[in-house]
């Protein structure tokens, strides 16, 4: 049967999966975003539902000035006699341009019930440091931890990153290390990273994301008849597949596994789906998302997608066609936000109430702006579709010339495009500030609220309108180019983003 990819769209990197009899189990990494680690929920891993996060609390998570593609990296979710853990890494100082970066050290977070955000336990940090951590339980219950950091040995005459897995042995209570670490996979790419490990039959796989996760990325398999320390024996089909720079689908790799109850084994992974315009490629405004492929063994080797290149449509016995719903609304009338908001690093304070209005999302403007890389009073949601109108009615009557607040389209704190109610003089204007080019002030001729409009699709257009007004006032527009600019320093890892904000200036 064919189904649609992605299966989760909007930014969902590095997805990781596990089955519990029947409900399969989807974790995805946040970066600098807050809740940490969202956790998706399906039965038929084509319907996937988000049920919360494993990192809610100022304790678990503390990430304040992270650059643009900082915060939690590459988890990973395992299962293992009724536990269920993660493991993260958190980069606090990223900057790969000038290959100026603090290597984070890991850690994990369990729970027995997957379902309860609180009961989450706080961080058990290893004493290695390193990103893209796995935890693996061979049958003797010892427990290995492989994670990626750099070779200690650069390799002679050649200028790469020169990162690699290694792994070690692990006691679990403590996060330290019981034997030493060992190297088991480098890549003559330079990037060997994405480690996961399984063990089926007689064979453990390593499975590594390869060559960095941008139009290089790859996936490669080796399998050991020993243990996890290896020796390791590399597939002879690897790479596993291969999508290249004028496919629909990009940047493909970081794969995990899992076997469903049928016996029938499947792939999870991360890719892009940029726009063609013209003879170019557009860079995609959702940024890593997951996707769902099938996977076959032939002589115990792994056969991911039968080896073809990934692509929007794929086939799988018993999956089927879905369309996930682009319709979506928040009228705060519950006592807890929505599950899906999110903020731009840990917060400090509770900036924002539900309860002082009701029905009725109250946002308290804090010191920071939306252009510094601290945590500005806003919340966030994922743009999951190309084609789709944001709106969000805004009640603000400014007291000071100081003061703003509105709606965003975020990349980060380099690059994004606000519409924005402000004081001028006894006048309230309505201020359009694109990430490029000049800015629009308006005087605003409506004494009550306002609704804030986006139109996204081949750009963004910013617009609003009375609340009983069918008519659209549209000031200015970005182009999805513009819109999803790189930044100086850090790296574009994450999604376009929608937002609700309130600063003082």
């Amino acid at each position: 049967m064919s189904f649609t990819n992605p299966i989760i769209p909007g930014f969902n990197p590095d997805p990781s999966i596990v089955r519990v009899d029947k409900d399969f189990f989807l974790v995805t990494s946040s970066f600098e975003y807050f809740p940490g680690a969202p956790i998706y929920h399906s039965r038929d891993l084509i319907q996937w539902k988000l049920i919360g996060h494993a990192l809610t609390r100022p304790s678990q998570l503390q990430i304040h000035t992270p650059e643009p593609g900082g915060g939690v990296w590459a988890t990973t979710i395992r299962y293992h006699k009724g536990v269920f853990y993660i493991t993260a890494a958190s980069f606090q100082r990223y900057r790969p341009q000038q290959d100026d970066r603090v290597w984070p050290q890991g850690f994990y977070v369990k729970t027995t019930n997957i379902w309860d955000d609180s009961t989450w336990s706080n961080p058990v940090y290893f004493d290695q440091v390193g990103f893209d951590q796995d935890l693996f339980w061979d049958d003797d219950g010892t427990v290995y931890l492989s994670s990626t950091y750099r070779k200690l040995k650069p390799t002679p005459g050649v200028k790469l990153k020169d990162f690699a897995i290694h792994i070690c042995t692990v006691d679990l209570a403590t996060g330290h290390s019981t034997s030493e670490p060992k190297l088991i996979r480098e890549s003559s790419s330079g990037v060997a990273e994405g480690s996961h490990i399984f063990k089926r039959g007689r064979y453990y796989y390593l499975f590594s994301a390869e060559g960095g996760t941008e139009s290089g990325h790859c996936e490669w398999v080796s399998r050991s008849e020993v243990g996890p320390l290896g020796p390791w024996e590399l597939a002879p089909n690897n790479p596993l597949w291969r999508n290249g720079v004028e496919d629909e689908v990009q940047n493909t790799g970081h794969i995990d596994l899992v076997e469903d109850a049928d016996g029938n084994w499947w792939a999870v992974l991360l890719a892009v789906r940029p726009m063609r315009k013209g003879d170019q490629w557009e860079e995609s405004v959702f940024g890593r998302e997951s996707f769902l492929v099938r996977v076959e063994w032939e002589n115990d080797w792994p056969i991911v997608n039968g080896g073809k290149r990934i692509t929007l449509q794929s086939n799988g016995p018993g999956l089927y066609q879905h369309d996930i719903p682009i319709s979506w609304k928040d009228d705060f009338s519950s006592p807890n936000l929505q599950l899906g908001w999110y903020r731009k690093n840990t917060p400090f304070s509770v900036d924002y109430s539900l309860a002082e209005r009701p029905n009725h999302l109250r946002l308290y403007g804090g010191p920071y702006t939306l252009s510094v890389p601290a945590s500005p009073t806003m919340f966030l949601r994922k743009q999951t579709h190309r084609f789709c109108t944001w709106e969000t009615k805004l009640s603000f009557q400014p007291t000071s010339e100081h003061t703003e607040a509105g709606t965003v389209v975020w990349w980060n704190y380099f690059t994004h495009s606000s519409l924005g109610i402000r004081k001028r003089g006894d006048q309230r204007i309505i201020r359009f500030k694109p990430s490029e080019g000049d800015v629009v002030e308006v005087t605003l001729d409506l004494t009550g609220d306002v609704v804030l409009i986006i139109e996204c699709g081949n750009e963004y257009r910013f617009g609003y309108r009375g609340p009983s007004s069918e008519e659209t006032i549209w000031i200015g527009s970005v182009a999805n180019h513009v819109a999803t600019k790189a930044p100086p320093v850090g790296a574009p890892f994450t999604g376009m983003i929608y937002m609700k904000f309130s600063e003082s200036l």
